[in-house]
């Protein structure tokens, strides 16, 4: 191993939990949005959010995920120590608020009154919002935490994170897969049901 990868648990930024003040901060203003019952800006919440989520779990899945899959070691130790700190609270932080801003903003839309068929559509929305929460929070968080701690060891054990990895990178590209059919779902209801 180079000295570069030796210095790198080092380097690597540790877990700060100062960044749980700015996720209280926004699932505040989550509540409050919700409660102002502002159609506006419970749009605005719903859709800033999701853009983002939607954007970092597509880049991540389709575009680093598959570079860091034939990445020496060195360069995802370095991508990865340095990359989950920030996605700890960010990722679990944008689905909670798109998810949760999206049902009240359905329900102000008057979508969970719908008759079927149109209502397989509300379906469709929360089965695919119940399988990204239950991936991401269930397996890929966990996941990405047990690869960052052996990671930041200055001997990791590269069998280990093989294992760990090794249903990873398919699990990312089927979120990106029903981000993908979320997007379609919504533009359905921008679009009228």
């Amino acid at each position: 191993m180079t000295n570069a990868a030796m210095a790198a648990p080092a380097e690597a930024p540790p877990i700060n939990l100062y960044n749980l003040v700015w996720v209280a901060g926004l699932l505040i203003l989550m509540v409050v949005v919700i409660r102002l019952d502002n159609v506006w800006a419970l749009n605005f919440m719903h859709v800033m959010a999701g853009v983002l989520w939607t954007g970092i779990d597509l880049f991540m899945g389709f575009v680093l995920g598959p570079i860091l899959k034939v990445s020496p070691l060195e360069t995802r130790r370095a991508i990865i120590t340095r990359l989950t700190p920030k996605t700890l609270f960010l990722m679990p932080t944008l689905s909670t608020i798109t998810g949760t801003t999206g049902w009240f903003h359905a329900k102000q839309l008057g979508f969970l009154d719908l008759q079927y068929p149109q209502f397989w559509w509300v379906v469709a929305a929360l089965v695919i919002i119940g399988i990204l929460t239950v991936q991401g929070i269930g397996y890929l968080l966990p996941t990405n935490l047990r690869v960052y701690f052996e990671l930041r060891k200055p001997q990791p054990d590269g069998a280990k994170i093989g294992r760990l990895m090794s249903g990873f990178f398919y699990v990312v590209a089927f979120q990106g897969c029903m981000q993908i059919a979320i997007i379609v779902i919504m533009a359905k209801f921008v679009t009228g049901v």
